[in-house]
């Protein structure tokens, strides 16, 4: 299983970013996909899920209503719109993967199989 997270840069706080994630190896219908990130110094943590169909989408509180996820089963692609953004989102994003059943979304670290390299998303104030 590969998955190729791409997408980050530098922004000044207010812009946006699109992350994408591209899957291969695994039977992405079948899979929920997750954003976590990671700053300097700190743990990794949830940003944001979807089911396998998309109509499930948790998402942390500190991103809620800026941050969208969203997901293209044709294309095995999982996206991570980032509007608003905050010197805190400051932090290396990675998209993970995990098979599940029916609407299944995981949103513990602990919970996903595979992850991907992780893309820098750097927000200057």
């Amino acid at each position: 299983v590969q998955l190729q997270a791409s997408g980050g840069g530098l922004v000044q706080a207010g812009g946006s970013l699109r992350l994408s994630c591209a899957a291969s190896g695994l039977t992405f219908s079948r899979a929920a996909m997750g954003w976590f990130r990671q700053a300097p110094g700190k743990e990794r943590e949830f940003v944001a899920a979807i089911s396998r169909s998309g109509s499930n989408t948790p998402y942390s509180d500190s991103v809620k209503g800026r941050f969208t996820i969203s997901r293209d089963n044709a294309k095995k692609e999982v996206y991570l719109q980032m509007n608003s953004l905050k010197p805190e989102d400051t932090a290396v994003y990675y998209c993970a993967a995990k098979s599940v059943i029916l609407t299944h979304t995981p949103i513990g670290i602990d919970e996903y199989a595979y992850w991907g390299q992780g893309t820098q998303v750097t927000v200057s104030s």
